[in-house]
């Protein structure tokens, strides 16, 4: 469930925030990402999934500029549950369509630490996807990642700070927000 925080301290939130990256430059970002994926994957028939919540804006943005058969689908596994800790996967929804002999490409914000994106590739690799990869807007640059796991497309690295925009929230909010930024120390 997710925290009630009033508008006047989510605008005190947002001036006390640091931009990060722009808009102009988010969308260049999948651009980029885009032309990648096009070249590894046009020939095969993926199937783009989502991972909500978060990637639910770089999943409708990247589609877009994918201009090649695919299917689109989502599934819902969370770690914060609109907290700013994680803590242990929660699995809301599974994908609809059947996964096998499939490739999947697994679209989200931000490759964090790994830990859900671990489980996600396992769950769809148990599913008998033939092929999991993953698309990420975001890499952030830290030590804490777990092991076996990595990106196959990323549009940006970035330090290691609390971020919102662009998909990613801040206790449920500012997902929608035109960009990225870095949340203040004393906001979390």
């Amino acid at each position: 469930m997710s925290e009630k925080i009033s508008i006047e301290n989510l605008e005190a939130i947002r001036k006390r925030a640091r931009c990060l990256l722009t808009e102009e430059q988010l969308e260049k970002g999948l651009d980029r990402i885009a032309v990648d994926i096009s070249r590894d994957l046009a020939s095969k028939n993926p199937i783009l999934m989502c991972v909500m919540n978060g990637g639910l804006i770089t999943s409708g943005k990247l589609a877009t500029r994918l201009h090649f058969p695919l299917q689109i689908d989502y599934l819902h596994a969370t770690r914060y549950r609109d907290k700013t800790k994680g803590a242990g996967l929660q699995w809301r929804a599974y994908p609809s369509t059947n996964l096998e002999g499939r490739v999947v490409l697994l679209l989200d914000d931000i490759f964090d630490e790994g830990s859900t994106l671990k489980k996600v590739i396992e769950y769809c690799r148990q599913q008998g996807a033939s092929e999991v990869l993953s698309a990420v807007l975001l890499d952030k640059k830290h030590s804490r990642k777990v092991t076996g796991v990595s990106v196959d497309f990323i549009g940006f690295e970035v330090e290691d700070n609390y971020l919102y925009g662009y998909g990613m929230d801040y206790k449920g909010y500012l997902r929608n927000v035109n960009g990225v930024y870095a949340v203040d120390d004393s906001d979390l």
